[in-house]
């Protein structure tokens, strides 16, 4: 078994993203999913990949009082850094449009918090970033693009596991599956990292 600590424990994760829920399972876990509202919100003073870690750690915080003392919380946030310009989820069809002319023929940053929270070992959370470059970007492939994928849940206004991705991704230098949403390393790391449950 490639997890006996984790045996009659329950893996939960905070997501309702079926990518997140797919790169959970390809390491073997067989998480349910939770779903809460949470203030995504940062202090202005956080910036860069910090942002995407404090999110990760905020969204587990909100979980802490409804885990059982077996429980094992899977936690993620992704946003996408362009220079000093963060950009989450668009608000907007019209948002999405910009980020992605934005992102047109420029390197930018992905950054993926992952944490793993349990009653036994607090949360443990890292972050992980993989840098993305875009051809230039027609107007048609942008339109038709927001028109088919409607990618507005997504940081950045993309999935790199689609059209976008597939047309437009010219150059990466990190873990693919950190611009999906999940550094899947990390979390296997932060998995086995976990103490025996009580």
């Amino acid at each position: 078994m490639l997890y006996p600590h984790l045996n009659g424990r329950r893996v939960i994760l905070a997501s309702q993203s079926p990518r997140r829920l797919e790169l959970v399972r390809g390491l073997e876990l067989n998480p349910i999913t939770w779903l809460k509202e949470v203030d995504e919100s940062f202090p202005a003073e956080i910036s860069g990949p910090e942002i995407a870690l404090y999110v990760t750690r905020l969204k587990a915080q909100a979980y802490w009082e409804d885990l059982e003392e077996n429980d094992v919380l899977i936690t993620g946030d992704t946003v996408v850094l362009l220079g000093n310009e963060v950009l989450q989820k668009p608000t907007s069809r019209e948002e999405a449009k910009g980020m992605l002319e934005a992102l047109s023929g420029k390197t930018h940053t992905v950054a993926s918090g992952i944490a793993v929270t349990t009653k036994i070992s607090g949360i443990q959370a890292k972050v992980d970033t993989t840098e993305v470059t875009f051809h230039p970007l027609e107007p048609k492939l942008i339109d038709h693009y927001l028109d088919g994928y409607q990618p507005f849940d997504k940081a950045g206004a993309y999935g790199v596991q689609d059209l976008i991705g597939f047309a437009g991704v010219s150059e990466m230098k990190g873990s693919y599956f950190t611009v999906m949403g999940m550094p899947t390393h990390l979390l296997f790391q932060l998995i086995n990292n976990l103490k025996p449950k009580v």
